[in-house]
C-alpha cells in the first residue's frame, strides 16, 4: 500500500483506543471521536488543523466529523479536511469513519436548509467535493424540520444510501417522539437507522429524559457532542476568562455570559473530584458521559494535538463509584 512519505501513521495506533459497536450493526466507533465544527475553517491555520488529525490518528480516533456549515465560513471545513485528506489520509481511506451532516442553513433561497430532499441530496454532493472522496461513512440530517413531512426526509437518507453516497445515514437533535418515528420509517424502507447525534454534558442532561431508552431499545448508536459544554466543563475558565477563549471572542454557542459565578462554582467543585479521581475536569466529563452503556462515542473538540490526548486519556479511568456519582449530582443540582 502506497504511504505518504509526509506522514506515516504510528503503527500501534489501534492499542490505546477502545472501540464499540454502535447500536446493533457491525460498525464499530472509538469511544474518543474528533469532530471539526471548530478549529478547521477558512480562518484557522491549516497546518494546526493537519498536527491535530495525525495526532488523533495515531492514537486510533477512527471517526472524523463534519457537517456543510462548519467553518467559518460555511463549509470551509469540509474544504481544510480535504486538502488534509489528499496529503495525508487518502491511503487510508478504508480504515476511516467519515461524516458530514445537512440541515442548517446553507446557502440563500428555499433549497438551502432544513430537511427537504432537494436539499439534503444536493448539500451531500456539494460536501463529497470539499472533501474530495466519493462517498461518506454516515449521513446525517442536523436538526428536525417540522415543516417537511419526515417521510420526505427519511426518504431521502434512504435514496443517498442506494446511491452509493453514503453508507450509513443519522440523525442530530431530534427528540424521543420524532426519533422513534423516523426509526420505523427508515426500518420500513430497509435503511435501518445507525446512530444518533445529541448533546449531552453534565449542564445539559435531556437525552435521559427518554432519548437514550428509544435508542437502546432499537439498536441505535448515540454519538453525543459537546461533552464539554463548549469547554465550560474544563479548567480553561476556573480563573477568568482567557483572551483567546471560545467565551471571549463570542464564538457560536458560547459566549462570557455564559460563564457565570455560579457555574464556575460548580465546575470548581467538580474539579476537585475530578483530582480526586486522578483526572482532569475535561476527561472526568468525557468519562462520564462514556459511563451510559447507550453511548457509543464522546465527540470532542481540539485546538491543538494535546488537547486531543487530553480527551484520550479519560479512557483510563471510566468507572465511577457510586458515591462518586451522587456527589456530582450535588454539585449540579446547587
Amino acid at each position: 500500500m502506497y504511504i505518504n512519505p509526509t506522514y506515516a501513521p504510528l503503527e500501534n495506533r489501534y492499542e490505546s483506543m477502545n472501540y464499540v459497536r454502535c447500536g446493533r450493526s457491525g460498525i464499530q466507533l472509538p469511544q474518543i471521536s474528533l469532530g471539526l465544527w471548530h478549529n478547521f475553517g477558512g480562518v484557522d491555520p491549516l497546518e494546526n488543523g493537519r498536527e491535530i488529525l495525525r495526532r488523533a490518528f495515531d492514537l486510533g480516533v477512527t471517526h472524523f466529523d463534519l457537517a456543510n456549515n462548519y467553518g467559518p465560513p460555511y463549509g470551509s471545513a469540509e474544504e481544510t479536511f480535504g486538502k488534509i485528506f489528499a496529503k495525508d489520509f487518502r491511503p487510508f481511506r478504508d480504515e476511516l469513519i467519515l461524516s458530514s451532516k445537512a440541515g442548517w442553513d446553507m446557502w440563500p433561497g428555499p433549497y438551502g436548509d432544513r430537511g427537504s430532499r432537494k436539499y439534503l441530496i444536493a448539500s451531500l454532493d456539494q460536501s463529497l467535493k470539499r472533501m474530495g472522496v466519493e462517498y461518506v461513512d454516515i449521513f446525517y440530517h442536523h436538526r428536525p424540520d417540522p415543516e417537511t413531512p419526515l417521510e420526505e426526509t427519511m426518504g431521502a437518507l434512504d435514496q443517498i444510501v442506494r446511491s452509493g453516497k453514503a453508507l450509513y445515514v443519522g440523525i442530530s437533535s431530534y427528540g424521543p417522539s420524532q426519533t422513534a418515528e423516523a426509526m420505523k420509517i427508515l426500518r420500513k424502507l430497509g435503511t435501518p437507522l445507525l446512530i444518533h447525534q445529541p448533546s449531552y454534558n453534565m449542564f445539559d442532561r435531556w437525552v435521559e429524559d427518554g432519548l437514550l431508552d428509544v435508542l437502546e431499545k432499537g439498536g441505535v448508536g448515540c454519538i453525543v457532542f459537546s461533552p464539554l459544554a463548549q469547554g465550560l466543563l474544563t479548567n480553561r475558565y476556573l480563573k477568568g476568562i482567557p483572551e483567546n477563549s471560545r467565551a471571549n471572542r463570542r464564538i457560536a454557542y458560547l459566549n462570557a455570559n455564559d460563564v457565570t459565578p455560579d457555574v464556575v462554582a460548580k465546575v470548581r467543585k467538580l474539579d476537585v473530584i475530578a483530582q480526586k479521581r486522578s483526572q482532569t475536569m475535561a476527561q472526568m466529563a468525557i468519562a462520564w458521559i462514556l459511563r451510559k452503556p447507550a453511548i457509543t462515542s464522546a465527540l470532542v473538540g481540539a485546538s491543538s494535538p494535546e488537547q486531543i490526548e487530553d480527551s484520550i486519556n479519560a479512557l483510563k479511568n471510566l468507572e465511577f463509584t457510586y458515591e462518586e456519582l451522587r456527589a456530582i449530582d450535588e454539585v449540579l443540582v446547587g
